[in-house]
């Protein structure tokens, strides 16, 4: 009995195993090399009596440097060949693609899969309900510095019964079918075009996206075997919301009716079949039509710019003007005002062309970016000091007698360079402003060509010069004004008032870039001009002194040197790091960036009305959220490259990113409170 107790239990052991529901058969025996490991699996543990199909998967796992292939593998390699051909109760199969990525070796383009990639595939069953033997020969090309063919066989059983579902296997095939490209509409993109040059050497190919395109996008054309494709060059639209791709066509089949397309943006993968080709290049249309309502959002962005904070006290100015000028003649009028608003189109295009200039040097350019010097924050305060000076009566500025004569044959010329200086200083004061349509018009032309970029600041001077314009369209409007009198002084006082608070918001930035050394030096030889001014000496004498102390106090950013600020983290916000945000998204966490400055008063506004606000600063504090605030006061090339990777260059710049938003999701430059509530919702897992 000792003897046959082992047996016995044996025994036991076997038919209990063969009793219970087979577990196992939800995965086969994996096929490993030095290269790869490979495994079948299955969602079901068993074939169900109404079962016609089956889910399963080729799970593939990669050595480090190895790579296999799309089904367009590219210039080398081939798609897997997967044979069904021994299975029992198999009637055929159907392989879905992840979507892949794009690799180059040795200068030649390939489309694959590295490190692990999982195949969905679905299989018909020729016996309803009847036990299923998948035994599957596969031949996957593998390359690293060399190509291998990785040949292999992997075998699964499945009975017939009531087993249920293998929960392991069916989400890892779920998982993998969530990466195959959906059609375009489902992927949140629209209106695919594409057209091939006639010599088969360039094929052009266009997307629309509502929520913008990331700079991850690539595409993927599958022409069949015999096609071949150069590295794709994207050009986007000024809000990234179309784009077109143009390839390098290297070999193509003889005739073209229709092929597949696949476009890859992070998460997201979009497929679509290119039916009848455009009848003139993609990149043409795009640019003439994107132009033109390019100017047209710079035109409205300009407008806008007339009533943000930092432009209303050149307004404020202009308004003195008008009503000095209220007795005047109307064709002097006319001309004082279209002058103002050349001075607005001057600066624009000197603007242009030096951001042009600085970009065909490899320099990095960005709206704004000026005010991150403290040279020009120095001319500019001291510009603006003595304009409130001359408007609060401390001295008049009279031009030598020999330019006033000159200038005098013009019908009342005199102030004519006084109205051109007050327009370009009111440009000059609108660059660190956003608005409405700005952004995007600033995007479009820094990024596009030089044509482009003279035709959309032009645009946008156009705008900001559009109240100087009205005037000058009716000069009688300045003349229906109350005429001069005793009231005008207190007019003059105000307006001195406003353009001093100018000039202490700009100090206070040259506070932040420079440091207090250097703007101590720099008032007290300001405020030295100032009172020498008011000095009783000889006409000879009189600009000397001050305009030597002004020198000097222009000089005190250059000699002092001041080194950068450090930025530190406050309390509630992390100093930008975006190795973090991926860190944060990675843990499940909702990162919210703020890209600001303090010479952005947008960005002030932002944080008063909404992010320094209830709700918004509770839930930016809560767990799970992390707010990160890039400061770009001073030039920090990371922060510019961020903006420039989100196909911006200008601030206020706000993104949300999280387990559902691994892209960000980008926000206008004024904030609500509902907008930020809901990134933040759409953001979190």
């Amino acid at each position: 009995m000792r003897v046959l107790t082992p047996l016995i239990a044996t025994l036991l052991c076997a038919a209990l195993f063969f009793a219970l529901p087979p577990a196992y058969a939800a995965s086969s025996l994996a096929y490993q090399s030095d290269r790869m490991t490979a495994r079948l699996i299955t969602a079901e543990n068993a074939v169900t009596p109404n079962a016609g199909t089956l889910s399963a998967a080729l799970q593939v796992t990669l050595a480090k440097g190895w790579k296999t292939y799309w089904k367009a593998p590219g210039s080398v390699g081939y798609a897997p060949d997967l044979d069904w051909g021994a299975s029992s109760n198999v009637a055929n199969s159907t392989i879905l693609y992840p979507a892949p990525t794009r690799f180059e070796a040795f200068e030649i383009e390939n489309y694959g899969y590295a490190d692990e990639v999982t195949f969905p595939i679905q299989l018909t069953l020729d016996k309803v309900g009847e036990t299923t033997v998948l035994n599957l020969s596969a031949n996957l090309l593998v390359c690293h510095e060399l190509c291998i063919p990785e040949l292999f066989d992997l075998n699964v059983t499945l009975l017939a019964g009531e087993a249920g579902v293998d929960v392991t296997s069916a989400s890892a095939i779920a998982e993998a079918a969530a990466q195959v490209p959906t059609p375009v509409g489902e992927a949140g993109m629209r209106d695919p075009k594409h057209w091939m040059s006639a010599d088969k050497t360039e094929l052009q190919i266009s997307l629309v996206s509502d929520a913008g395109f990331s700079d991850a996008l690539q595409v993927f054309p599958d022409m069949g075997p015999d096609a071949t494709f150069g590295a794709p060059a994207f050009t986007y639209s000024a809000d990234r919301t179309s784009v077109v791709a143009t390839l390098p066509v290297l070999s193509a089949p003889q005739s073209i009716t229709s092929f597949d397309v696949v476009f890859r943006d992070g998460s997201r993968a979009a497929l679509f079949t290119a039916g009848d080709p455009a009848a003139t290049p993609l990149t043409s249309q795009a640019a003439e039509s994107s132009l033109w309502g390019i100017v047209l959002i710079a035109l409205l962005g300009g407008l806008i710019l007339n009533i943000m904070p930092c432009v209303l006290p050149v307004l404020t100015i202009k308004f003195a003007s008008a009503l000095k000028s209220s007795d005047q003649s109307p064709a002097r009028i006319r001309t004082g005002f279209l002058v103002s608003a050349l001075g607005v189109l001057t600066f624009m295009w000197a603007l242009v062309a030096v951001l042009l200039s600085i970009r065909a040097g490899g320099g990095q350019i960005g709206w704004g970016v000026q005010f991150q010097n403290p040279v020009f924050l120095g001319v500019m305060v001291a510009l603006i000091m003595l304009f409130a000076a001359n408007l609060a009566g401390l001295f008049e500025f009279r031009l030598p007698q020999r330019l006033n004569t000159s200038m005098s044959r013009i019908e009342g010329g005199t102030g004519l360079w006084g109205d051109f200086c007050t327009g370009a200083l009111a440009a000059v004061l609108a660059t660190p402003c956003s608005a409405p349509f700005l952004g995007t018009a600033v995007t479009f032309a820094l990024a596009g060509s030089a044509m482009e970029a003279v035709a959309t600041f032009t645009a946008l001077g156009v705008g900001l010069a559009a109240p100087y314009l009205l005037i000058a369209l009716r000069p009688s409007w300045v003349q229906a004004l109350p005429k001069p009198g005793p009231w005008m002084v207190w007019v003059k006082w105000v307006m001195a008032g406003l353009l001093a608070l100018t000039a202490l918001w700009l100090s206070s930035v040259l506070l932040t870039v420079a440091g207090w050394q250097v703007i101590l030096a720099f008032w007290a030889f300001l405020l030295a001009a100032l009172v020498a001014l008011k000095l009783p000496v000889g006409s000879s004498l009189r600009w000397a002194a001050p305009a030597a102390l002004v020198a000097v106090a222009l000089l005190m950013p250059a000699v002092l040197r001041p080194s950068p600020q450090a930025v530190v983290a406050s309390a509630d916000w992390a100093v930008f790091q975006e190795t973090a945000i991926r860190e944060a998204v990675a843990q499940g966490d909702v990162v919210f960036v703020d890209v600001t400055a303090s010479w952005c008063l947008t960005c002030k506004a932002n944080k008063a009305r909404v992010l320094d606000r209830a709700p918004v600063s509770d839930r930016l504090r809560a767990d799970g959220v992390t707010a990160m605030r890039a400061d770009w006061t001073q030039p920090d090339p990371a922060i510019l490259s961020f903006l420039k990777s989100n196909g911006r260059f200008g601030i206020p710049f706000n993104i949300v990113y999280g387990p559902n938003a691994p892209d960000g999701i980008a926000l206008p430059e004024f904030l609500t409170k509902e907008l930020v509530l809901t990134a933040l919702d759409a953001a979190k897992s």
